[in-house]
């Protein structure tokens, strides 16, 4: 089945990294280097600036926002307006940081590109990190083709991240200590690339897939139960929200090259009616 999507709010370079947090989307302009706070029908509340274009983003137990800043590898800790350093990621992401979750104790597991697309070197695969509360980093895992959007599910013991090179999402269970394992096939997507992900509450995966053109609602096994055509532009980003957690929020842009990006800003917000609640983090 086909949903349809309208858009809610333009004029951005290229938004990415939504999430639902206290009744309003936060998102990052990653190459207009902010963070972005929109009402649910599209009004800008707050923007801040991150250095280093800002991706990922989850909240800490204590309400204080992380934010992955791809650029410098970093992720910053932001409490009443003012962001601080909380963890370096350089000696662990050999490509620029991206996506990231936290989980409800505070761990985050941050992703990289694991090679420099943007000079046109050859694909890499890469680590996820897992950062502690305090800033501790490791390895979580390793062998990851483009570790992009990640989800962790309601119960706290399954993280599943979308492997953008490796066109699948990849499933582990979560240990006590925050370690991944048992590394397994969620969704073989054939030829469709995987970007930003987010859970619904049937257990199925959103996948923002910009080189099909559309939002796909993915089942366990691969199955293709919903998608979201997007006219215009390529999704790049989802997230579930909205009162009742069935809005599924889309970052769409004409162009992913930020020289481009930066002049035309077609960024946009769509938004679509979904079947079934969100779920789980972020």
């Amino acid at each position: 089945m086909e949903l349809t999507a309208k858009t809610v709010a333009t004029g951005f370079a290229f938004p990415e990294g939504p999430r639902w947090h206290d009744g309003q989307l936060w998102f990052s302009d990653q190459h207009d280097g902010k963070v972005h706070i929109l009402s649910p029908d599209g009004t800008t509340v707050e923007s801040f600036t991150v250095p280093g274009r800002p991706s990922g983003m989850g909240w800490l137990p204590d309400g204080d926002l992380l934010i992955v800043s791809m650029l410098e590898r970093r992720l910053y800790r932001r409490h009443n307006g003012t962001l601080t350093p909380y963890a370096e990621l350089g000696a662990l992401h050999p490509g620029n940081s991206n996506d990231m979750v936290v989980d409800r104790s505070g761990r985050a597991y941050a992703g990289n590109i694991g090679f420099d697309f943007d000079a046109g070197e050859p694909f890499a695969p890469t680590v996820i990190a897992l950062i502690e509360p305090g800033g501790a980093v490791s390895i979580a895992a390793g062998d990851i083709a483009c570790p992009n959007g990640m989800v962790i599910t309601p119960d706290g013991r399954t993280l599943i991240v979308a492997e953008s090179m490796g066109k699948c999402l990849t499933e582990f269970d979560i240990g006590t200590d925050g370690a991944l394992s048992n590394r397994r096939l969620f969704a073989d997507l054939d030829d469709r690339v995987p970007d930003g992900i987010c859970l619904d509450a049937d257990g199925c995966v959103w996948v923002a897939a910009p080189f099909a053109g559309a939002a796909l609602r993915v089942r366990r096994g691969g199955e293709i139960a919903n998608s979201v055509p997007i006219q215009g532009a390529a999704p790049y980003a989802c997230m579930l929200g909205g009162a009742d957690g069935r809005d599924l929020f889309i970052c769409c842009a004409t162009h992913h090259e930020p020289h481009l990006t930066v002049q035309i800003r077609s960024g946009r917000i769509d938004v679509a009616r979904a079947l079934a609640a969100a779920a789980g983090w972020p």
